[in-house]
């Protein structure tokens, strides 16, 4: 696998559309109905003044806004239906949007896991592995996107380290996080000193702003979203609804207001900066009612994901779901069952932004490095299946089966010989010998394969080539701003 070309990936099928025309449209008139008549909290003076500025009823004490749907119709009209997110290796730039599918890594997990340490709060050592692999793997299209939280620096000086390490250590595309106005600012600061220009091209940086569902912007998302559009940088404007506690129980409500939480965020980027690169993120899923945690790779799940890229098309917008969701504890049979039940919607809705698409365990609590492999192998199969297979008189093959005829076989044949090879999907993972081969050779389950694997790959690792100038500009600003934010609150 680590011999496969980068490249980008098109999805050549239609997208699988759930709900009919006049159904996306009642919950498109709900949203509406929400935003004008309900409102949202907006927890930021600025955002309240831009608000304001562009015409929405604002209620500065409560901090609410109401804004009407041609406002926010019309500001959305202006966000691009794709873009080109540039890498510092060009050759690594991807188109979000269009028919193209990328691929994401794991991202805020809390712990590491693997099979030698057992599950155990991550550190840096751990978000620099998982960096290299993510750099390694040719389906990945983002190399960093905090896969696990390094809890031995300082918050106040995690982005610094955390974006040190994907510059040096990568050269794909780039996500960090947008909280705050400060930490955020940092984040354009270093990302000029690998770019200099920071939008001609497309956007060179980006990262989630979540919603504080239900129905409010809090000030550190708000802080971070206003600085990145209004330096023509990426927003993945994502709600996070657990439908029955974030919002109302049944889908059709819970999508609505994930819907009306969208539009104001993606209206809010382009009330800033019209043009600025935005995509429509969705994260709704259920809530289990004996439990109370949010739960994944389920029905209710799939819908939402295949709801949320409908929505996402009626509005042109490119679309950010997820992968490998699951709530399992280790990489076992309810982790593989619940991250096809996430993968394959989203790759059949036609997401633009697949993340979490390795890696995922615990309900997003822990990264496991055997799962990102097991994950790997199945975005292989999917890079495999959309590429589909020609119909032709070459591969009809008719002159083969009239040679071999009734009750015979065609492993000797030469159509057969030209091609054992690469017609199928080989795996880098399954073991597909007999039972008493499989014995034999150690009897090794899938996990413990993806183990030896990620290990492997680790020590073929090379970091990219960075100039030595820009590497020194990097740590002269990581070092100066850490000595500024020492013992600083970021976050409070």
């Amino acid at each position: 696998m680590l011999q496969m070309p980068f490249r980008l990936l098109t999805n050549p099928l239609p997208p699988v559309e759930i709900l009919l025309p006049e159904q996306l449209e009642r919950l498109h008139q709900a949203s509406l109905h929400i935003l004008e008549n309900v409102g949202l909290d907006f927890l930021d003076d600025e955002a309240l003044d831009i608000w304001q500025k562009a015409g929405a009823k604002v209620d500065r004490a409560a901090r609410r806004v109401w804004p009407d749907r041609g406002l926010v119709l019309e500001a959305i009209a202006q966000a691009p239906v794709s873009f080109t997110w540039r890498a510092r290796y060009p050759a690594h730039n991807v188109v979000v949007g269009n028919n193209f599918i990328t691929f994401g890594p794991n991202g805020g997990m809390v712990y590491t896991a693997d099979l030698e340490r057992g599950r155990r709060p991550g550190t840096l050592a751990d978000l620099e592995n998982f960096l290299k692999l993510s750099q390694m793997c040719p389906l990945l299209h983002y190399a960093s996107w905090e896969q696990v939280s390094p809890q031995d620096v300082p918050v106040s000086i995690r982005h610094l380290r955390r974006l040190y390490a994907a510059f040096t250590l990568t050269n794909k595309v780039v996500l960090e996080t947008a909280h705050g106005r400060e930490i955020t600012t940092d984040c354009l600061e270093m990302a000029r000193l690998v770019f200099g220009d920071l939008t001609t091209g497309g956007p060179v940086i980006g990262d989630v702003i979540n919603v504080n569902s239900p129905l409010r912007y809090d000030g550190r998302m708000l802080g971070g979203l206003i600085t990145y559009a209004r330096a023509g940088q990426v927003c993945l404007i994502t709600p996070f609804i657990l439908a029955g506690a974030t919002s109302p129980m049944t889908m059709a409500s819970a999508l609505a207001q994930q819907n009306a939480e969208v539009l104001a965020g993606v209206a809010l980027t382009q009330l800033v900066r019209p043009g600025a690169p935005v995509v429509y993120g969705g994260f709704t899923t259920p809530v289990d009612m004996k439990s109370a945690g949010s739960v994944f790779g389920t029905p209710e799940g799939a819908w939402a994901l295949l709801i949320g890229a409908q929505l996402a098309r009626r509005y042109h917008l490119p679309y950010r779901g997820n992968g490998s969701l699951t709530n399992a504890k280790t990489p076992d049979a309810q982790a593989a069952y619940e991250s096809m039940w996430t993968l394959w919607p989203a790759v059949l809705g036609q997401t633009h932004m697949i993340m979490h698409a390795v890696g995922w365990l615990d309900g997003g609590l822990t990264a496991s490095f055997e799962k990102f492999m097991i994950d790997v192998e199945m975005l292989a199969m999917f890079y495999h299946f959309l590429a589909r297979f020609n119909i032709n008189d070459e591969t009809l093959a008719l002159d083969m089966i009239a040679g071999v005829g009734p009750g015979g076989h065609h492993f000797g044949t030469p159509h057969t010989q030209a091609r054992y090879r690469t017609e199928f999907y080989q795996t880098m993972l399954a073991d597909r010998r007999n039972y008493d081969s499989w014995l034999a050779a150690g009897g090794l389950e899938t996990t413990h394969r993806a183990h030896r694997l990620w290990q492997d790959w680790l020590t073929q690792y090379h970091p990219p080539p960075l100039d030595p100038a820009i590497r020194e500009a990097l740590q002269a600003y990581v070092n100066r701003r850490e000595r500024e934010l020492a013992n600083k609150n970021l976050y409070g």
